[in-house]
């Protein structure tokens, strides 16, 4: 029978090669955008991201998430569909809630954040749609370590989005039809994760008898990870504000290079929770230990060398892979990305600690300063030094 520390080191490998493939995937849209259709409209592409990343947070309510603190350990298949119906008839509707202001407010938000861009706004509110119940769909593949399928899906996923926007670019579209792009691929994906959740665990109409037990796990990650959004993401606001699209693909092609290390702890982001949780709960303590140690280990022995590779080689990186005016405003940015990221793969295992005594509410008090202090000094900042 395979150990824990087998289908741990598995599930490592099969995340972390999805992450590679996916993290490849922006570094193929930098030149294909940038040398196309130019720093502005890759700047677009970046909002729109940024924006989407933001109101998923709002939107899925941190349910996803507690999907994998509360069912892996459960075998009974009809308390697996209460508490997995639940959960998305609620993410649901707050989605529908979040897309449906976004839409409505288009105008203000394009002038704004988006130079004026209102339909693509409007298309990025049904996007966020689509993108919440796909990923409630497969937070089931995470729950019960269905790493391969979740992978599968993900891969797939990443690179039809890629396939669609490199055949639409090179043939003389817009950054509107990229968008249309994402939005077509997602919807795709919905109907054929529904349909291979419906066989998994059939269809039951939901009662919500837990829901309460999940939000008081959930709600507290929202400020956490709202607060992840601005230290990690804000910014590309803020400069679109002050500075305008051009500024924020500048920074935001130098941001992305410098924090290919965070994958390290995307990973383990994601692998942990469901693990740590069915050892935790079975009461087998040494194996947690030891799961936390390896992988505060591992993460490091990659993150500090990539801190002074990313010193050294800014520059070259990023005149091949963009445009000589990103290489030559942006290669500042990815040494001190990089180097915050070091600590930042340091914290998160620290992080899955609190997650696993289910003391969220810790981490949302240190993201929430962490993150009055970035967008502060982002607004005092950006205005003056650019």
């Amino acid at each position: 029978m395979e150990s824990s520390y087998q289908k741990f080191a598995k599930d490592i490998l099969t995340i972390g090669i999805t992450n590679i493939l996916t993290a490849l995937s922006g570094i193929i849209l930098l030149p294909l955008i940038t040398k196309t259709l130019g720093a502005h409209d890759y700047g677009i592409w970046v909002q729109v991201n940024v924006t989407i990343g933001l109101l998923w947070i709002f939107a899925n309510l941190g349910l996803p998430y507690a999907m994998t603190r509360f069912l892996p350990a459960k075998t009974n298949k009809e308390e697996i569909q209460e508490e997995f119906y639940s959960v998305f008839c609620l993410v649901f509707l707050a989605t529908l809630a979040v897309s449906i202001i976004l839409i409505v407010f288009a105008d203000f938000i394009a002038g704004a954040f988006f130079e004026g861009a209102t339909d693509i706004v409007r298309i990025t509110g049904l996007i966020i749609l689509v993108r919440s119940l796909d990923g409630v769909f497969l937070a089931v593949f995470r729950t019960f370590r269905q790493m391969k399928k979740y992978s599968v899906f993900t891969i797939a996923d990443t690179y039809g989005q890629i396939g669609l926007i490199a055949y639409l670019v090179l043939n003389g579209h817009g950054i509107l039809s990229m968008v249309l792009a994402v939005l077509a691929i997602r919807a795709v994906m919905f109907f054929i994760l529904f349909f291979l959740i419906k066989s998994q665990i059939g269809i039951k109409r939901p009662h919500f008898s837990r829901i309460r037990e999940y939000l008081n796990f959930s709600i507290p990650t929202i400020p956490a990870n709202i607060s992840s959004w601005v230290v990690g993401l804000s910014d590309r606001y803020v400069i679109g504000y002050f500075l305008g699209a051009t500024s924020v693909g500048i920074y935001s092609a130098g941001y992305g290079l410098g924090s290919l290390m965070a994958m390290p702890a995307a990973v383990l982001g994601f692998v942990l929770p469901p693990t740590l949780s069915k050892l935790y709960d079975e009461g087998r303590m040494e194996e947690v230990k030891t799961h936390l140690s390896y992988s505060l280990k591992y993460s490091l022995s990659l993150a500090i060398p990539f801190v002074f590779g990313a010193a050294i080689l800014a520059k070259p990186v990023l005149r091949l892979f963009s445009t000589p005016e990103i290489a030559s405003q942006g290669y500042l940015v990815p040494p001190i990305v990089a180097l915050s990221t070091l600590v930042f793969v340091f914290g998160g295992v620290i992080n899955h600690i609190l997650i696993l005594v289910k003391k969220t509410r810790i981490l949302g008090i240190a993201w929430i300063i962490a993150a009055v202090v970035n967008l502060g000094l982002n607004v005092l900042v950006v205005p003056r030094i650019g």
